[in-house]
């Protein structure tokens, strides 16, 4: 942080009628023996001098509300509350958004609320800590369903100490706070000052409640048109992310960590166009792109090694783009590499090919590994056939070499819809409105004993982001480049 001096942690007293809140302990020094809170960061607070506390309340000019628009998402929002209210009448249903969480001390992670409050509010990049969205169902047969409040932290009254002297959530240390106005027409949704709402031992809440966590979770699998295009835009400022690495490959190949430069010249990419990453980039060069989630990222980036990145902007409304491609460092596959990437592209497009309206989720893992399984083979590695590694008791022996599945759902989270029901998910079928993965992958690592040593330190995956319709797959990320040859003119074009 810029500033040295903090003030008192106190939260909401009223100023008495010379601006002085009554008993302040911020405008004191502690007395002698006074309990410290464990959290408190009180052996650097300044006090505040009767001369602070008595204008601090004044001479600030009128904030002036002003309601805008319903955002374009809100309708879709009030669709999905609908369907939730529908799902669980007479009940009343608890969102939190969920608090901030301390990354060192008094230091947090930036917020980010609940992926089921976001998706349920259209509140998304900008929602505030601790807001909980509530449906209190209607009393009488005549009005069935639920009122929905939006409880929130509002903008400080600058009459009160909140204001200016609590570093977590005061205004004059973070910026101003939403109005309950502004958000109530931002969002279509009544709201409520947080301090307002009351829990109930009959709440049921999601995170809590088994049937609510997966109801809002499954309410996720097929997306809406909005949900479409802003993935669809996710994945478009992914590519641009991915064209920057690629044209900074002399400049992340002279630095001695190198992956870290991938990381942050992605990172650059995802905070200027989007709201961050979707997840931590995975930039893994040579041996590190066998380590599938490889985020220390903090090796050379060499010519002759491939480089893996696996990387994803989020976007304001949060929904995310998930791209891997893996691209020879110096510009050119060697023998070995191409081998070894053109089986994992193959395995990929027999997934894309396997992925059909009302097709099992699994048929794409099935596909995918069949080509792996008879890759192996054909190389003289595999310690049984092909088939006999594709029994699903007795073999699986390829997986050594791709351990991980080949899909996920994909949407608001990375790995969207996490709390479906099995048979909805890997045991599901597809339908038009799915947007999921296909990445396959292989990797060898540096000490694999079972492979030739010329494949020893060879990881790769290529991840694509599809979208299910009624005539069939689109991969929406079809525009990055992915076959061995786009792959090698793209670097020769972007880097040189």
């Amino acid at each position: 942080m810029s500033t040295t001096d903090e003030s008192d942690t106190t939260g909401t007293t009223e100023l008495a009628p010379s601006g002085i809140p009554p008993e302040d302990p911020g405008s004191r020094e502690l007395a002698p023996g006074s309990e410290i809170p464990a959290n408190s960061t009180v052996n650097r607070r300044q006090g505040f001098g009767d001369g602070f506390l008595s204008t601090i309340s004044t001479g600030w000019a009128q904030r002036p509300e002003i309601l805008p628009p319903a955002r374009e998402q809100a309708v879709f929002a009030a669709l999905r509350r609908a369907a939730v209210s529908a799902a669980f009448p007479g009940k009343r249903l608890v969102v939190p958004a969920g608090p901030s969480k301390v990354r060192s001390n008094d230091t947090d992670y930036p917020f980010r609320a609940h992926s089921a409050f976001a998706h349920l509010t259209a509140w998304a990049g900008n929602a505030v800590p601790d807001s909980v969205l509530v449906f209190d169902p209607r009393e009488g047969e005549d009005e069935p369903g639920h009122d929905v409040t939006l409880y929130f932290r509002e903008r400080a009254d600058r009459t009160t100490a909140e204001f200016y002297a609590n570093p977590s959530i005061g205004e004059f240390w973070i910026g101003p706070r939403p109005a309950r106005g502004g958000v109530a027409a931002d969002l279509g949704l009544d709201t409520a000052h947080i301090d307002s709402f009351a829990a109930s031992d009959d709440d049921l809440v999601v995170d809590e409640d088994a049937d609510l966590t997966r109801f809002v979770s499954e309410l996720r699998l097929r997306k809406d048109e909005y949900e479409i295009a802003q993935m669809q835009l996710a994945i478009e400022v992914t590519a641009d992310g991915f064209d920057d690495i690629v044209a900074d490959l002399p400049r992340i190949i002279a630095h001695p960590r190198g992956e870290r430069l991938v990381e942050g010249i992605f990172h650059q990419r995802a905070r200027s166009d989007g709201n961050w990453e979707g997840y931590d980039t995975i930039a893994a060069s040579g041996p590190h792109a066998c380590y599938l989630h490889w985020t220390r990222n903090d090796g050379a980036v060499a010519p002759g090694d491939l480089i893996l990145i696996d990387a994803g902007v989020e976007l304001d409304s949060l929904y995310t783009a998930d791209i891997t491609r893996t691209i020879p460092v110096g510009g050119t596959f060697t023998e070995v590499q191409r081998r070894v990437y053109e089986a994992v592209l193959e395995a990929a497009d027999a997934a894309f090919a396997a992925a059909k309206p009302g097709a099992l989720f699994s048929d794409l893992n099935a596909a995918a590994w069949s080509v792996i399984a008879h890759r192996i083979e054909e190389w003289g590695f595999l310690p049984v056939s092909a088939e006999a590694s594709l029994d699903p008791t007795t073999g699986h022996h390829h997986r050594r070499w791709m351990v991980h599945g080949t899909s996920h759902h994909l949407g608001i989270d990375v790995h969207d819809c996490a709390q479906a029901r099995r048979e909805l998910y890997a045991g599901g079928t597809l339908e038009p409105g799915m947007v999921f993965t296909i990445e396959p992958g292989l990797y060898f690592q540096i000490d694999d004993l079972m492979v030739p040593e010329q494949y020893r330190g060879i990881g790769v995956r290529i991840e694509d982001d599809i979208l299910m319709t009624a005539d069939g797959p689109v991969n929406l990320s079809s525009a990055i480049p992915r076959t061995a040859d786009d792959v090698e003119a793209w670097v020769a074009r972007r880097s040189s």
